[in-house]
């Protein structure tokens, strides 16, 4: 099924919305929205979709989602408690011109510009950035006035010089660079996307970044982690997903759509990715976000 808009709810003297959440539920579908959100479940039991990802939802949760990424949060109704809320979350959604139009392209606020553009595959807050975090959202939902506003660009401050953040959904999902010479960088990436579903030849590969062969593996293996193979995996995997979710089309056209020459190949390299078979994610997918 396809993602719905939301509107986010604002007034007109806040530039930003926080909200502070309790209840039995979330109240919300599988759905998105141009402003970033940042999450704080302070008490939940559920799972969290974000893009293609499926993850268990548990208290101290905290997550950054980009502008129109989709997601869903969840309370598991069989774990929901007998009294009191089983949900209480604190959401902050905003756009990139909360503070204003070009605030954001001052030069003391890049780490910030760099987090937001990450933030396009949703980043898990994990270790010691999270329990700070955590406290500055506490805060900042009982703030009024300039607080508001030096709150969030406190927690963005945080989020933006922290190495405890993990991409959430696969590359394939939201592609997303992740090299220092985005110029090559950016051609090969274009390359593979748009030649997905076909045959991804690394000599034209190491062509477009202007590379020898071995100079070009050992190029894109230090910039992404990966080898070509895996990192192409990845992406057709990620396209897989969003297709599995979003529309109706038989297993065997999408593998072929992804670039997968045979259905045997394709539940293989699915399975070790995800976790799962493709029929069993579909499955899963849609009940989560029913």
């Amino acid at each position: 099924m396809k993602p719905v808009f939301e509107q986010t709810p604002r007034v007109q003297w806040e530039s930003f919305h926080c909200e502070v959440v309790r209840g039995t539920s979330y109240n919300a579908a599988w759905h998105f929205h141009p402003e970033f959100q940042i999450t704080l479940v302070i008490k939940s039991f559920g799972h969290r979709l974000v893009g293609d990802n499926i993850a268990p939802l548990q208290s101290g949760d905290l997550v950054l989602v980009g502008s129109n990424l989709p997601h869903v949060w969840q309370q598991e109704q069989t774990r929901r408690e007998h009294s009191g809320h089983p949900v209480q979350a604190i959401i902050v959604r905003f756009l990139e011109t909360f503070a204003g139009k070009d605030f954001l392209q001052i030069p003391e606020m890049d780490a910030v510009r760099q987090l937001l553009k990450r933030s396009a595959r949703g980043l898990q807050v994990a270790g010691p950035t999270r329990e700070i975090v955590a406290a500055k959202m506490q805060r900042l939902s009982i703030a009024r006035g300039l607080e508001r506003i030096s709150g969030l660009l406190s927690v963005l401050d945080t989020l933006a010089h922290s190495r405890d953040l993990r991409p959430i959904a696969s590359p394939g999902f939201v592609p997303v660079l992740e090299s220092s010479d985005q110029d090559r960088m950016q051609r090969v990436c274009d390359y593979i996307n748009t030649h997905l579903d076909a045959v991804i030849d690394r000599t034209q590969v190491a062509r477009e970044a202007h590379l020898s062969e071995g100079a070009f593996s050992r190029f894109f293996k230090l910039r992404t982690g990966k080898t070509l193979p895996q990192y192409v995996n990845e992406l057709r995997v990620g396209r897989a997903c969003r297709l599995l979710v979003e529309n109706e089309m038989k297993i065997t056209d999408i593998a072929l759509e992804c670039g997968f020459t045979n259905l045997a190949n394709f539940n293989r390299r699915f399975h070790e990715i995800v976790g799962l078979p493709p029929r069993d994610y579909r499955r899963q997918f849609q009940n989560r976000a029913a």
